[in-house]
């Protein structure tokens, strides 16, 4: 993990999300105090633990962005989970200890990465022996010459030469039109299934890894290429050189240690009336759920106990509807640092469009560039889309960002269309053309509900 300070990740943050200084500033402190608790004593730095952070605003403002993009850039494992998805015991969903299963999973994902690219080079090397195996097969002995004879070293020597002439053509790559014949191990399938199991999804997946170990698999011989059996042969030796047992370890600790979980729609799952009948019981009972993972808490996983104590949760909610008061005291109790995302300003529209790395503008200009199309957008015509955005957010439901997808759409749907007969592939987006397409529809507000 990178020992960025504070403020370099709230610089980091700033190439991709536009405002919300506070949320940057909380999640910076909070990964930030992860290097410090680094430092500390063993015995003290049980002691620590995260201070988790609940974000707080209307959608499409950044919330789920600026965890996103935090785990990216400390290359920490990762979680986005919707708190409606899941439900009480005993009702029909997803398990709340499920969530630590994917972030384990998110774990052994990152490492296995990691370590593949430590032994690419040394599986390449296999790779080519491989090849020369298959391209020089082994001489069928002779049975009239003696194994440690002069002629059996004469043969040998000669196809020690043979093999190096050939490697020296196989490196340059001369030899990559030439066939050969690989064996591409084929995947045992469980001759069983459990349907409609939703909080049985563990016991699927370690029935079907038992299956796996127990079925005979089935091979397949291919005739291929050279060029097209190296990535295969390669694949198979760095699956080969890796330790699945260190893996599994490492990813647990890493989970344990890094992990971020990001928990959306926390609101949903607060109670605002208060009758203790219809959903609200398995509102309530999520919480109650979530409680002991939030606190931290030991999961039984394929891969062996994971404990949640050091795992970041970020949770968000729009709260529309409910107040963060609304949740259960001791949940809330575990979310002490709150963070309230303000709503998008129309200028805020025009640096989403202009600033970011991946801004929208340079996407659609890279997606139409493909075709050959030479996009550019008038600094006048940005200002009337961040209007417009604002404009139509204001007078309909308010979602954020998410309307310059729809306005951009909007306003590119016939050069999209038009692109590949496009004779002319030079094209100046005006404020002339943005309010053409979109200014009689965002005037009529019935019909901007459903359009814009």
């Amino acid at each position: 993990m990178p020992d960025l300070t504070p403020r370099e990740i709230v610089a980091e943050l700033d190439k991709d999300i536009v405002g919300q200084g506070d949320a940057k500033r909380a999640v910076a402190v909070a990964l930030r105090n992860r290097w410090r608790r680094r430092q500390l004593t063993e015995e003290l730095r049980r002691q620590v633990t995260p201070k988790n952070i609940m974000l707080i605003g209307p959608t499409g403002v950044g919330k789920t962005e600026i965890a996103r993009r935090l785990a990216l850039l400390v290359g920490a494992p990762f979680v986005k989970v919707e708190a409606t998805k899941y439900t009480e015991v005993g009702y029909y969903g997803r398990d709340v200890e499920s969530l630590v299963r994917d972030l384990v999973e998110a774990a052994i994902l990152l490492v296995r990465t990691k370590e593949r690219e430590s032994v690419t080079e040394q599986a390449k090397a296999r790779v080519n022996d491989r090849l020369l195996d298959l391209l020089l097969p082994a001489p069928t002995p002779q049975a009239w010459v003696e194994p440690d004879s002069a002629e059996a070293d004469e043969a040998h020597d000669r196809r020690e030469r043979s093999r190096e002439k050939m490697r020296t053509r196989l490196e340059s790559g001369e030899l990559e039109g030439r066939d050969v014949e690989i064996t591409i191990p084929g995947r045992a399938v469980a001759p069983v299934s459990i349907v409609g199991a939703g909080n049985m999804d563990q016991m699927e997946m370690d029935l079907q890894g038992m299956f796996e170990k127990i079925l005979p698999k089935s091979a397949q011989t291919r005739k291929l290429t050279v060029a097209e059996a190296r990535p295969i042969l390669l694949a198979q030796e760095i699956d080969a050189l890796l330790d699945p047992e260190k893996i599994n370890q490492a990813a647990v600790a890493l989970a344990e240690e890094t992990g971020i979980v990001f928990i959306d729609e926390i609101d949903k799952v607060a109670s605002d009336e208060g009758t203790g009948r219809g959903p609200d019981v398995s509102r309530q009972g999520v919480q109650r759920d979530l409680l002991p993972i939030v606190e931290g808490t030991t999961v039984t996983t394929k891969y062996g106990p994971v404990k949640t104590d050091f795992v970041l949760f970020i949770a968000a909610g729009a709260f529309h509807r409910t107040k963060p008061s609304d949740l259960m005291p001791e949940l809330q109790g575990r979310f002490p640092i709150r963070v309230e995302l303000q709503d998008l300003t129309r200028d805020d529209f025009a640096r989403i469009l202009r600033e970011p790395r991946a801004s929208l503008l340079r996407q659609y200009q890279a997606l139409l560039g493909t075709e050959g199309i030479h996009l550019e957008f008038a600094p006048e015509a940005i200002d009337v889309m961040a209007d417009l955005a604002h404009q139509v957010n204001r007078s309909t439901q308010n979602i954020g960002a998410r309307r310059l997808h729809t306005i951009l759409e909007r306003v590119l749907e016939e050069l999209s269309f038009d692109a590949p007969d496009r004779y002319d592939k030079r094209v100046v987006i005006t404020a002339e053309h943005v309010r053409n397409r979109l200014e009689s529809l965002a005037k009529d507000e019935d019909l901007s509900r459903f359009i814009l």
